[in-house]
């Protein structure tokens, strides 16, 4: 279990606790896996409990009345997810999946509000993730509202820039058709603007693999947002 308490160290989450603090989390954690399409939990569960990805992709989504997916984060090794339910104790307010096998640790509601009673600075490290989460969302919502779908990609391409620590290639976390539903669209309108993007020599494409040939002229693409001939199209 020793990788345990390495995930739950490098966790923004449980920055800054002690050895003592963190072996008492390992405590309750429960160590789960789940195979690539299995449901980790259903808007409208109850939300007895949050997880924290330890190997695998996870991706939290909503699915409209008339059936179309809308994926609001994909989260990776080291993030949590579904901690809104901790302190509310309302139900999911979306549905979450593994997008690969995936290993998750899960941490029961009423043990980890024992352990916030007995340690502030938890609450405190969680309230900051949660205000980050917040942010997120904004963005996200600002983004599919008031960009077109080329400045939402060259929004997300920078976004993975920052995330991977690379300014010249980033590899996609996810399939270019979940992509598509992050950003708000359809894989063909995707697949479109890629090419687009590749002819006018802003990106290059292998497989999962995005070189970014100029990362001024995506940043401007961000701002903007709209592709030569994509002018006046939504």
């Amino acid at each position: 279990m020793e990788d345990t308490i390495k995930v739950i160290s490098e966790t923004p989450l449980f920055g800054g606790l002690s050895a003592e603090q963190l072996e008492k989390i390992k405590r309750i954690a429960v160590a789960k896996t789940y195979d690539r399409g299995q449901p980790v939990f259903w808007e409208g569960d109850e939300g007895t409990g949050f997880y924290i990805v330890v190997i695998g992709k996870v991706k939290v989504y909503k699915v409209s009345p008339e059936g179309k997916e809308q994926i609001l984060h994909i989260y990776g090794p080291g993030q949590p997810f579904g901690e809104v339910p901790v302190f509310t104790g309302d139900l999911f307010p979306a549905s979450a999946q593994a997008v690969m096998k995936s290993r998750l640790l899960y941490f029961p509601r009423q043990g980890f509000i024992d352990l916030i009673s007995a340690n502030p600075s938890l609450a405190l490290n969680m309230l900051a993730v949660l205000s980050v989460r917040l942010r997120q969302f904004t963005v996200q919502v600002e983004n599919l509202s008031l960009k077109e779908v080329p400045g939402r990609l060259a929004t997300y391409l920078i976004y993975l820039t920052r995330e991977q620590e690379s300014t010249a290639t980033v590899d996609l976390p996810l399939s270019k058709g979940q992509l598509a539903s992050l950003l708000g669209t359809i894989p063909e309108t995707l697949s479109r603007i890629f090419n687009k993007m590749s002819s006018q020599g802003l990106i290059d494409v292998q497989g999962s693999q995005i070189h970014l040939l100029q990362l001024e002229g995506l940043e401007e693409l961000a701002i903007n947002g709209r592709l030569g001939e994509e002018q006046g199209r939504p």
